[in-house]
Formats: structure tokens, sequence, C-alpha cells
């Protein structure tokens, strides 16, 4: 083929029709654009969904509706733009590299980002393996985030439209596989365009609402699911101020957050009080005044660096941060401690930090995501 072969929108040296890419498939608007966008452009598209959870079994109820009608959305879509599509149970995967860790997380006091996990060890592993064995040339995905080619090689930058942008939960994405991924929608200044997108293809999920929870937490009861796959995990306990006063009684320590304050049950007092501690070992709720939540230093473990050479290669870098998926990204100096582990140092103390959340690093300047790491209590 000649060296000056023009690329063709994913990215390779020859004709669309002649790349096969498999698009991972909820069942969703995103995903669906994203499938009929390529079949358009002329690429060899394979769809693929994964059943990953069953809401039936997940909240122990008599008919609950599971995975089946995002299945059956995807389906739809592959049959109206003629590509195949595949239907893979990776439910005993999903439940032991997800669910479980989810519900022992929340159980250690924690506050735990499933989303991130998934990504990182079902989609963006055993998926991206799948596809690769479908003989792939790579796997496109609907999520907002955007890949560019630098001077060494494919990068992560967040989303043109910052209101969709999910770099937060695809901070772990490592080298390897974003070489192989592609995102194509984010690009898009907004959502709408999206649905306007899926209104041309006439897609049938072209009005589908987004998905507001986490997929096996479809009701955003996290408890009730905790309950169900650990009995006996709601035991009550004390609710205690940080100055050592017994305040009331809580229902069970999976009902509660750092940086909370609603629903406590200890109205009556003269101050605002806020979760600033889980006891695991003690079942006690630790509550306190808001200042109490103010942090600065946070230790982080897990490092996915994709920021260009080695973590440890400086003392110290200046960076933003992102320590919740709801939060603009924040000045902040990362130490590294080694290879995967880290102290992060904000600027400007932040609120509510939690164990079990994501700290996510960006450039100073501009929009690449350099990796990120998990919040833990430190030693």
């Amino acid at each position: 083929m000649p060296l000056d072969t023009a690329l063709n929108s994913l990215g390779f040296a020859k004709p669309a029709s002649d790349t096969r890419v498999v698009v991972a498939m909820s069942g969703g608007v995103d995903s669906s654009v994203v499938a009929a966008q390529l079949k358009e452009e002329g690429y060899d598209v394979v769809g693929v969904t994964l059943q990953l959870y069953d809401h039936g079994a997940a909240l122990a109820k008599k008919g609950a509706c599971c995975a089946g009608r995002d299945i059956h959305d995807a389906r739809r879509v592959a049959e109206s733009m003629g590509f195949p599509h595949y239907v893979l149970d990776y439910e005993n995967t999903f439940r032991e590299a997800v669910i479980d860790e989810f519900a022992d997380s929340y159980l250690a006091g924690a506050t735990p980002v499933p989303c991130i996990r998934c990504n990182e060890r079902v989609k963006f592993k055993d998926l991206l393996a799948t596809a690769k064995d479908l003989d792939a040339d790579c796997m496109a995905t609907g999520h907002y985030i955007r890949r560019e080619m630098g001077v060494a090689g494919a990068e992560l930058h967040s989303a043109a439209d910052a209101n969709r942008d999910q770099s937060y939960f695809l901070f772990s994405t490592t080298q390897e596989q974003l070489d192989y991924l592609r995102f194509p929608l984010g690009g898009l200044a907004s959502k709408a365009e999206t649905r306007a997108l899926a209104a041309r293809y006439g897609l049938s999920v072209a009005d589908k609402p987004d998905s507001q929870d986490i997929c096996f937490v479809p009701d955003g009861n996290y408890a009730a699911v905790i309950e169900k796959l650990r009995p006996g995990a709601a035991e009550p306990g004390e609710i205690a101020h940080v100055d050592g006063r017994i305040l009331g009684e809580h229902r069970g320590l999976i009902h509660y957050t750092v940086g909370q304050r609603r629903g406590l049950g200890i109205g009556g007092l003269d101050e605002p009080l806020y979760v600033v501690k889980l006891d695991v070992e003690a079942r006690r709720v630790i509550v306190g005044p808001k200042e109490m939540l103010a942090t600065r230093r946070v230790p982080l473990r897990e490092i996915n660096w994709i920021g260009g050479g080695g973590f440890t290669d400086q003392a110290e870098r200046e960076v933003l941060v992102r320590v919740r998926s709801t939060r603009p990204p924040a000045p902040a100096v990362i130490r590294p401690l080694g290879a995967t582990e880290a102290e992060v140092e904000l600027l400007s103390p932040e609120q509510g930090v939690s164990p079990g959340q994501a700290c996510v690093f960006y450039a100073p300047e501009g929009s690449r995501v350099l990796g990120g790491g998990w919040i833990w209590k430190g030693r």
C-alpha cells in the first residue's frame, strides 16, 4: 500500500470497508449512534452487548426486569442498520470483578465507583480481548471522551462537552488499551447532537432516557442490593459526635457515606452535622461540623499513569485533579511514593473526600488526562 494512503476516520491506512470495528453496545442511544455512524461510513461493524447483571436477582423481586430490554434495543439497532450483533454472558465475570467488590467496599466504609471497575476489568479487558479474537482492528464505545494522537502516540483527553465528559470514569485506561480503543462521540458539542444523529439514522432508541443509576442498582437503592448480596450487612449501631457524645442509633453503615448531612435522624441539635467518618470495627457513624470534612492531603494507590514517561521520573508534579466525578478539576501536587502509590496535596482543601473514590489527574493546561488512582485511608 502506498505510503501516502490517507487514514480513514478511525486512523487506519485502508478503506473503511476493510476495517473491522467491534462496537460495545449497551442498548442506549450513545453506543447505538456510534454503531450506526460507523456502519454508514462503510466500516465492517460488529455489535457486541454484554449480559452483565439481572435486576431480579440483585433485588430479589419477582418479575423484576432484567437487562433484556437493553439487549433487545441493541439488537433492533443492529438489525435496522444491517450488521451482526452478539450477546455475551458476562454475569459471573461482572459479579466477581465488580459487584462483589462494590458490596465489600461499602461494608468497609468506603464509597466505591463500580463504573470505573467495570470499564477497567470487564469492558476494556475481557470485551477488548473478545474484539481481538474477532479480528477487529479496534473497538469503539459510546463514551464521551476524546482519543487524540500526540507526539508519543495516543492520548486521552476530556470530552468537548464538559457536561457529558466521562474522563473521571476512564482514568484507569492503559496505554495499550488506548491504542486499540476509539471514542467517536468525544468531540460532539452536546447530547442533543447525539440524539439528532439517532433520529437521522432512524434508530428506535433516539428518545430513550439516559440511565441515571448504577446499572445493577436501577432505583438508586444501594443498601437494598448490598443487603441482598451480604445478608446481615445492615446491623445497627451508634451515631457519635467527634467529641464522644452518643447522639442516636443508625440503621447500618451501608446507609451512610462521608459528607452526608440529610437523613441522619439526629435533629434538634444546635449545629448542622455531617458524616465525617465510618468506624467499621465499632459499627459507629461519626458526625461533626462541616469544616472537619476539609481534606488537603489525599493518599492514593493503584496509580495508572498515561501522561508519558515514568510516573516516578519526577519527585513531584503540578497537575489538576478531580476527587469526585461531579467536581471540576482543581490545582494539586502529586508526590509519587512508588510506581503505584502517591500522595496528592490539594492546594485548596476539598470537602467530603472519601476512600473508595477515584482521584483523576489532568494536565495543568489543556484537556489531557494523565491517569489517576484510588483514594484510600492511608497507613
